[in-house]
């Protein structure tokens, strides 16, 4: 299964992204904010950020974002050819038999 990246500013300066699957539907929408937002350990807050995208099947759609820093609906336009490509995630690792059984490969 193909996946893509989005990801495009906020109004009030934080980062909305969304991980998209190979019809263009939402998967996953988060927003991220820095500097001001760092943890603790440095890293920028990330906030789960609801998304779903309007009009996938076109190669121009849209996606719509609720901000969880600012509250706003984000409306932002994408062209389906400048979408970023995820890495294919490692294949599962089989599970080891139980001890005292063995295996039929």
């Amino acid at each position: 299964m193909s996946r893509f990246l989005i990801s495009t500013p906020c109004e009030c300066q934080a980062s909305l992204s969304a991980t998209l699957d190979e019809h263009r539907h939402v998967i996953a929408g988060w927003a991220t904010r820095a500097p001001r937002g760092r943890s603790a350990s440095g890293e920028a807050d990330r906030e789960l950020a609801p998304a779903h995208s309007i009009n996938a099947h076109l190669d121009r759609f849209d996606v719509a974002w609720l901000c969880p820093y600012c509250g706003r609906n984000t409306l932002r336009t994408f062209y389906a050819g400048a979408m970023r490509r995820l890495p294919d995630p490692p294949p599962a690792a089989q599970p080891a038999p139980p001890p005292g059984t063995t295996s039929s490969l």
